[in-house]
């Protein structure tokens, strides 16, 4: 598994989603090393990680995380996680909370609903059966507001032009996928009791913001933040997600 660990400070582990890519947290990574330790990783079979032919589950990113945490020389620390890396903070403070100092979960969901199950299918689909470029498409034009997709025009086309290679091998892209449509402990998330910040944004089509306000009630005590920016949002609007990701940790500081 590859990881990156940049900064100094208390340690801060960011946790990407469906796509497995450290990457999606430069931006925010960036402005958060002044003050942090910031811990990166791709999940295993994404990105810079080997690629076993395996079927992925959120309890196995999440033992992945722990074990990355203690082989960096830390016992504990803030778990940020976005959408997928949400559910994986979510069972990280379930099974392993003496590793959580603190909560963040951006974008993310308490269980897969009649509409995630519809909007997720669909995407399995698209992968399968138009490939992984028109997939990668797909999640650009879901995932980023039209300002944003219009800005970065030339970046995301070069992710689309690599999406082959991303997404390869198929099967385990499509595994992660279906993960998503079983994997969720809704009821037992009122057992968590590290502080929680909560994150969404009320122009996200992918993950709609209605499930940031059910984690909000479900988990005991846990503060609930609006964005825009769609369901990337923390790209979108890096500067905006680390002031309140920052206020969150020295307030739960006292």
């Amino acid at each position: 598994m590859t990881y990156d660990v940049s900064g100094a400070g208390e340690a801060m582990l960011l946790i990407p989603g469906l796509g497995g890519s450290a990457s999606f947290w430069n931006a925010v990574a960036a402005r958060l090393i002044d003050n942090y330790t910031v811990i990166r990783f791709d999940h295993r079979g994404t990105g810079r990680s080997d690629r076993p032919n395996f079927k992925g589950s959120i309890s196995r990113i999440a033992q992945d995380a722990r074990e990355l945490l203690g082989a960096v020389g830390h016992s504990s620390a803030t778990i940020v996680g976005h959408s997928t890396g949400g559910m994986v903070a979510q069972y990280l403070a379930l099974d392993h909370p003496d590793t959580v100092a603190r909560l963040v979960i951006s974008g993310s969901w308490e269980q897969p609903d009649a509409r995630f199950r519809a909007m997720f299918e669909a995407r399995l689909r698209v992968l399968l059966d138009a490939g992984p470029q028109t997939y990668q498409t797909l999640t650009h034009a879901l995932g980023y507001p039209a300002a944003y997709l219009e800005d970065n025009r030339q970046d995301l086309l070069r992710t689309v032009e690599g999406a082959e290679a991303a997404l390869s091998p198929l099967s385990v892209a499509a595994g992660r996928i279906e993960m998503l449509l079983s994997d969720h402990r809704a009821s037992e998330l009122a057992s968590i009791r590290a502080p929680t910040l909560i994150i969404g944004a009320t122009d996200d089509a992918l993950v709609p913001f209605y499930h940031s306000q059910r984690l909000a009630t479900l988990i005991p005590s846990a503060r609930l933040e609006a964005l825009d920016g769609a369901h990337f949002f923390p790209k979108v609007h890096p500067d905006r997600f680390v002031k309140i990701v920052r206020q969150f940790v020295e307030c739960a500081d006292g």
